[in-house]
Order: C-alpha cells, then structure tokens, then sequence
C-alpha cells in the first residue's frame, strides 16, 4: 500500500504531519534502520524495503489494527503488537517474520476464513482479492476449523451489492463512507460474537440516502461489496438477432480500461477498445464524448441563459450558483441532503443519458429502425449510473429506456474475458459515426474540474465569439478538494467553483447556506478525483489511481486536435440536421430533464 494522496485530498485539510526533525533507531530483522519519530512501525519496516503483511489498514482513514494480519514481535514485549498504529522507539528490536509471528498470522487469517464464503472461482474478486492472497502467501491450503456463515437478507436489483459471507469486519467502508463522503450508510451492527457491518440503524439500503458513489466497493479488500451484475443482460442483446446493440464509451473508461488486462495507456487506447468491443458482438461502438460535446452545448447556454436573468433582475431572478448535473452521486447527494439546492441544479441531462436520447431518436431514424430495437449500453466508470438509466424521467416518448444497461468497468472487463479476446493481440479501430467522434473538451469530463474547464472554453465564444486559449481555464484543475477561481467573460465576472468527494461537496453547501460564500457556476463530482476515481473503476487494493488516471485524460486534451466541444463536427450536424439549436424545444424535449421528477428516501413529495 502507498500513502493515499487522494483520500487527503478529499479531506478538509490533510492531517498534519507528525514526524519531526528528531529520527529513531531500530533494529527491524536485523537491519538497523532509521527513520523519524512518530514513524509507525509498518512505515518504518517499509522503509527499510521489509514488507509486512496488512488487511484491513488504509493509511488515513483506517488504521485501527483490528485485523492483527500486521502483527510483529518486538522484543521486550510479550505480547504481538499491531504494526499500523504502533510508533517505533530508540532501541526496539522488532521481528517480522519470526515464527511466533508466522503462526499469528496464520491462525488471524484461518479465524477470518471459518466465517468466509470462501467460494472464490465465482467471486467477482477472485485473483484480486486481498484475503485470498494472504491465505496463498500464508500458506492455508487447508481449514481445520468449522466455518459459520452468518448469513443476511439483500435486495440483489440494487444497485450496490452487500454479501456479509464475504465481509472481514475490516470497517473500510465504514471509514470511507464516514470521513471521506460523510453519508454514514454503513455501521456495525449487533453485538459480540454477532457483530457485522451493515446499515445504519438497521435499514434497508433502499430506505436510505446513499450516493451509490461506489467508493466504499472500491476500498474493500475483498468481495463483500460490489455492483450488480448486468454482463448478462448485454450478452442477450448482442444474441438477439431483432436488436441492434451498441456501447457508448464514458471519457474516464479510456484511462483506465487497460489496466484490467495489464496494458499502459498508450496501448489501451479507445480505439483498441473499440476494436475488443466490437469482437465481444457489439454492433456499433460509440464515444460518450460526442454527448460530453452535446452536454457542454446546453448546459453552457443555460448558465449564460441563467447569468444574463441575473442581471436583469426582477422578482424571478435566479439565485445563487447553477450547479453541474452530469454526476448522478452527486444529484443523489443533493436531493437526498440539501433539497433546498435542487432548483438549482442544472436540468441538462448527464452525457450517459443524453447520448441514450439522441439514440433512440436521431441515430434511430438513420437507421430507420424502431427505437425499441436498439439496445443502448454504457460502459461507465460509476455504480450510480445503473440508478440513473432507470429513473422513470430517463425515458422516450414510447416508455422505452434512454438507457437500457450501464456496465462499470469491471464488468466491462468480465465480458471482454468471456468472450476470450486478447485486447493486446487486437489492432485498434476507429469509433463508428455520427456518434464516435468527441473534443479534448469532452475527455476532460472524467477529471476533476473538467466539466467546468470545458463549459468555461465554449461560454468564452458563446459570449465574444472567438476561441479562448484552450488552456485558459486551467486554474480550474488540480486536486484540492475545494477550488474556487473567479474568470473575467467579456467584463463580466464569473465566480466558480469545483469540488470532488462528497465530503467537499457538504463544505461547499453549508458554506452556502450561512452565507459565507456565493458563487455562479460550480460543478462537484461525488467520488475523489472525479469519474477517473469512480465507484466502476478497477480496483487496485491500496493505491489511489485517480490523479494519475486524470493525468492521462488532460494530456489527450493537450493533444487533441479539435478542444472546443462547439466545434465538434458530430455535434453541429446534430443541431443542423435534428435538434436546432442549444435550448431549443426539441433539445428541451430530449435533453434536458425535472430535477424534481424523482424522489430520493425521505425526500419530500
């Protein structure tokens, strides 16, 4: 594990640094080593290049050793001590490997298992499970002990899933539900030898406000949280001679597709995936950008549309800032905890479901084809978007889905493999038009700050009608949790902000409510980081890949040759040829939705 820089960055401010300029030293297997005081023993092991077993440690949010998978034998102590949350001293002799520590371990890893559905061949973390490696690395090919499963009702249409035969009470997603998104969904429940992790105050997960922000399936070492399976769901389609079955591809997916198959990100490219795809059975392979672009186009008209009432006044003025929408956490977030702030979010509907729309109409008729016989997938890199697809105000005019399967991109890997494509061994190809084309504006979506970096680019021409410098809204990036910039349009002042993690979110809204600050456009991305940091994403146990997956994304703007999502050459024959332009009553029709239509738990009517 590494230290987790997004998860600090996420936080209101990081926790202060505890080492100071005096260092100790110790012995660690024999090693002297030296490192600053109030350094743990874990720490100080690792920097010595020792390796030493964790399970339910993350540093920053969960350090509380209840696992004893880290344990190590410090001599002059009797008993094994945690190595996570213990500091090292002048002089301690501490032994990590030694067999009294071997056996520890062993027996904590066997404990865990008796009450493990140890099923792994149909585990959705099989071969990237962190309970599974210790008890290879440890050596437990066999279990001597009984094993007591405890068993628990779910509702498996959910969204997000729960199998507490799978939980290690390791409470990560406590930690990352609490301190990092602030929700609270989950707590421990029961008590002594019953003691499990489930909701709070014993409710049903429907019944609750729970973002679906993915981040707590993201943080679990093991297979007890993950998203509902909906890979079968797309295999019928694509088996269903009457549909034409497509997948339109999220920006953030292209930044971290290849590292389920091990490839780096010159070599994952969408065009590759695109080719995979298309061996999987997809028929059409599209680029969510291309709806990104769409999305940018109206939402930016809106804030104009909304700045402009502003300054004219009146009893209906709008008030307060114009909120992003493309982010279904963070409208959960906001209905479910600030309902008052609803009004304010935009009524653009997210680039997953504008792209659904456009679709079943636009492409629909080029194909001359009953929108009902065209199966729309997204290969997302969220958990929320598979609640979004199924909100009832995400349909046509027939009652048919705009949406009909969202995939994150586990699953997205799942089909890939089932259907034994080698994407290493599979030449790229270009995405299929109209709707395969997007902007270095549109790739951006999946990066902190990039919505608003994007909208910002387009608003400049709308206003004045030349091009800004396409990086002069770049203040705008970056990884503080909470960023606020205001940018001179055309005389006019505009106050923005960005915020990521829902932590940050709850900040800015309180901060909002007393008055503290006013803003006029803010978007806010529920998971850390942005999409890159999403709930859909691979999981690697440990590390935060959120900064550098964004990288990526900002450096295939920097290269792209089109980076304003106006001029994209989809998305103006788009408005030419069907939807006229921004803001028009078919472009309200289609894309754009009633943040009210649907209600989270408790919501009121």
């Amino acid at each position: 594990m590494v230290d987790n820089s997004i998860v600090r960055a996420a936080r209101a401010a990081a926790t202060p640094a505890l080492a100071g300029d005096k260092t100790v030293r110790l012995i660690i297997d024999n090693r002297e080593v030296e490192v600053p005081e109030h350094t743990t023993i874990l720490d100080a092991a690792r920097a010595a290049g020792i390796s030493i077993p964790t399970l339910c440690y993350l540093r920053e949010l969960n350090e509380v050793g209840s696992c004893r998978v880290c344990v190590v034998e410090v001599e002059g102590i009797d008993q094994l001590v945690a190595s996570c949350n213990n500091y090292v001293l002048d002089n301690m002799v501490v032994h990590t490997n030694s067999e009294k520590v071997r056996r520890a371990r062993r027996m904590n890893v066997e404990l865990l298992l008796t009450q493990h559905d140890a099923t792994c061949p149909s585990c959705v973390r099989s071969g990237n499970c962190t309970l599974q490696s210790l008890a290879n690395d440890l050596n437990v090919y066999h279990l001597p002990l009984r094993r007591h499963l405890s068993g628990g009702a779910w509702d498996y249409s959910y969204p997000l899933i729960r199998d507490n035969d799978k939980c290690v009470k390791c409470m990560r997603c406590i930690q990352v539900c609490e301190k990092i998104q602030t929700l609270g969904i989950w707590d421990l429940v029961s008590r002594a030898s019953h003691t499990a992790v489930g909701v709070s105050g014993s409710r049903d997960i429907a019944e609750t406000s729970c973002a679906l922000c993915g981040q707590c399936v993201t943080h679990c070492p093991t297979g007890a949280l993950r998203e509902r399976d909906d890979t079968e769901r797309a295999f019928e389609a694509i088996a269903d001679p009457k549909k034409a079955t497509l997948i339109q591809v999220a920006p953030a997916v292209r930044a971290s597709w290849g590292e389920e198959f091990g490839l780096d990100p010159e070599v994952a490219t969408i065009e590759r995936l695109a080719a995979v795809l298309r061996r999987v059975g997809f028929e059409y392979v599209f680029d969510t950008d291309f709806s990104a672009d769409l999305t940018i186009m109206e939402e930016g008209s809106e804030l104009l549309a909304r700045m402009q009432a502003k300054v004219a006044g009146g009893s209906n003025a709008p008030h307060g800032p114009m909120f992003t929408s493309c982010c279904p956490g963070w409208v959960r977030f906001v209905k479910g905890n600030y309902p008052q702030f609803v009004g304010q979010v935009s009524t653009s509907k997210s680039p997953q479901q504008m792209f659904g729309a456009i679709v079943k109409t636009w492409f629909a008729q080029v194909l001359d084809m009953d929108p009902r016989n065209v199966f729309c997938v997204s290969a997302m890199p969220c958990v929320a978007k598979k609640a979004e697809a199924a909100l009832p105000t995400m349909v046509g005019q027939s009652g048919e889905p705009d949406v009909d399967c969202v995939l994150t991109v586990r699953e997205l890997a799942r089909m890939i493999r089932a259907s034994h494509v080698d994407p290493a061994k599979v030449e790229p190809e270009p995405l299929d038009a109209p709707l395969g084309f997007g902007t270095g504006a549109a790739v951006v979506f999946g990066a902190t700050g990039g919505v608003m970096d994007a909208a910002l680019r387009s608003a400049h021409c709308l206003v004045t009608g030349e091009n800004p410098d396409p990086d002069a809204f770049s203040e705008v990036r970056g990884m503080g949790g909470w960023r606020e910039r205001t940018f001179d349009l055309a005389g006019t002042p505009v106050r923005t902000a960005v915020a990521h993690g829902l932590g940050n979110a709850r900040k800015l809204l309180d901060a909002l409510v007393a008055g503290e600050v006013d803003y006029d456009f803010v978007e806010v991305m529920a998971c850390p980081g942005g999409c890159v940091g999403g709930g859909g994403q691979p999981i690697h146990d440990g590390l935060e890949m959120a900064a550098e997956r964004g990288q990526v994304l900002w450096g295939l703007d920097a290269g792209a040759k089109v980076r304003f999502s106006h001029e994209n050459p989809s998305v103006q024959a788009c408005y030419h040829d069907f939807l006229g332009e921004p803001l028009s009553e078919r472009a309200e029709e289609l894309l754009h939705t009633d943040q009210s239509g649907w209600k989270m738990p408790g919501e009121s009517a």
